[in-house]
């Protein structure tokens, strides 16, 4: 693989990860209130959720990095504008749930989220099946995480 290509790799990366560290940053104050509160049963150690959230970043941006250097289209724009809004979305959720503790809004908002990046994983598909398939696990996890916030919400209230 040239450096041209690594570069365009490394940027998308690290670009993702600085986002999901600002967002785990940023919602470390409000960890003492989430440790305070009934989960399910299910709920992962916490040690489980940076270690997954590093790899979901990496593969998102791993991606999103496949989509930016593949022929110039309007399915890799729409693909790279959902990426965008995802994140953001993503960004924002962990603020709603961790640092507000809305925990039935950021259900809901988890919903849109998902639904986002299935939109994102379509388009991506559409332009180059290995980034959509390196979404899987995202889609996996957030659909795990919606379970997870809704039972907070329930066993919370």
């Amino acid at each position: 693989m040239d450096k041209s290509k690594l570069k365009v790799y490394g940027i998308f990366v690290l670009i993702t990860e600085a986002i999901g560290a600002v967002a785990g940053m940023l919602t470390s104050l409000g960890m003492s209130a989430y440790e305070a509160v009934e989960k399910p049963a299910l709920t992962p150690p916490p040690i489980v959720f940076p270690i997954a959230w590093t790899i979901l970043y990496a593969l998102m941006g791993i991606g999103a990095a496949r989509i930016w250097m593949s022929d110039e289209s309007g399915e890799r724009s729409r693909g790279l504008r959902l990426y965008g809004v995802q994140l953001f979305m993503n960004f924002l959720w962990s603020i709603f749930f961790f640092n507000f503790q809305a925990y039935g809004f950021s259900f809901f908002w988890l919903l849109l989220l998902l639904a986002a990046i299935i939109f994102m994983t379509y388009s991506f598909y559409r332009t180059d099946k290995i980034a959509a398939y390196m979404q899987i696990p995202y889609i996996l996890w957030v659909s795990f995480a919606a379970y997870l916030n809704y039972m907070v919400w329930m066993l919370n209230r």
